[in-house]
């Protein structure tokens, strides 16, 4: 793992696109992201980071640098996930704008453009969330669980804006170059950078070729990574749960007390008596569960265990 944080950035736009299994898809993306990126005056490159594919990704990406010489790749040691690749990609970009998009084609590159003009007013991060969502209704829900997590990593107005598709100032990699963990959210670390985030809503386009490779599961195990990786909201909701069952716990012993003063009984035994215990030992295992959680994160941590690992690079003089 390489750090470009000290390495002195052209002026140009850095295109990171993180890959996986999309061999039939790529060629017909370079194809349309060409005319735009040449519009634009700048120099540019694009880089693919092939997360491991089963298919002929990684030869199509060599082919496609082999013709173009503004074509880059990567290529992981292992399936790493989406935004490990993408952090792979940011920290291999030479110029001083960012722009990360899907292999999918559901970012059009045509609005490129749009984007462009957004980032010109002065934000450091600019999301382009969808006019309109392209998933089915399990897939949207599942995003939606995400950004609600990203919300107490990152603050509410900014995790429902958040996208795949961004732009930023590349610069902004100074601020997490040090960070090395198994668990990576893009979008959590540009806040380690920034507060100057803006967006603005494009169009998103379905899949035409193959099937997501973003499942729902892919998506709620983000979330859950989101929460406990970056956020410590999981901890202070079990700290209200615990405190919600002290008071609960306390008012079963008034009422036990009261019960016994006012009729001089006791309460029914073993049927009331097994539902408390049940509804406490739930409540203990769910913060320990939470707390085992963490603990995990930090065992990770303290392996040193890499965000990802290059086997090889084509491309760009590599």
């Amino acid at each position: 793992m390489s750090d470009k944080s000290n390495v002195e950035l052209a002026p140009g736009l850095s295109v990171v696109v993180p890959v996986y299994n999309s061999a039939a898809i790529l060629p017909e993306l370079v194809r349309r992201l060409e005319p735009v990126l040449k519009s634009g005056g700048k120099a540019f490159e694009v880089i693919f980071v092939n997360d491991s594919s089963r298919d002929e990704s990684w030869s199509v990406i060599q082919g496609l640098a082999a013709g173009h010489n503004w074509v880059r790749g990567l290529c992981m040691m292992r399936n790493y996930g989406q935004h490990n690749a993408v952090l792979a990609g940011i920290r291999a970009a030479r110029f001083d704008i960012t722009v990360t998009l899907d292999d999918d084609l559901q970012h059009p590159p045509e609005e490129l453009p749009k984007l462009l003009g957004k980032f010109a007013e002065g934000c450091d991060v600019v999301y382009a969330p969808p006019l309109r969502e392209q998933h089915g209704m399990l897939r949207d829900l599942a995003s939606i669980i995400t950004k609600l997590a990203l919300q107490s990593a990152m603050g509410a107005e900014t995790g429902r804006m958040v996208s795949a598709w961004r732009i930023f100032r590349t610069q902004l990699r100074d601020a997490f170059a040090a960070f090395n963990s198994p668990f990576v959210s893009i979008d959590v670390l540009l806040t380690w950078a920034t507060t100057n985030f803006g967006a603005i809503r494009l169009r998103h386009e379905p899949r035409t070729i193959g099937k997501s490779n973003y499942t729902i599961g892919k998506l709620l195990r983000h979330a859950v990574n989101m929460m406990t990786g970056f956020s410590v909201l999981p901890l202070q909701f079990a700290s209200v749960v615990g405190f919600a069952f002290t008071l609960f716990g306390i008012g079963v012993l008034v009422y036990v007390l009261g019960s016994y003063f006012a009729t001089g009984k006791s309460v029914a035994g073993f049927p009331f008596l097994a539902s408390i215990i049940a509804i406490f030992s739930g409540a203990q295992l769910f913060a320990l569960g939470i707390i085992g959680e963490y603990l995990a994160r930090m065992h990770f941590r303290t392996m040193d265990k890499p965000s990802y690992s290059v086997r090889e690079t084509a491309g760009g003089g590599q």
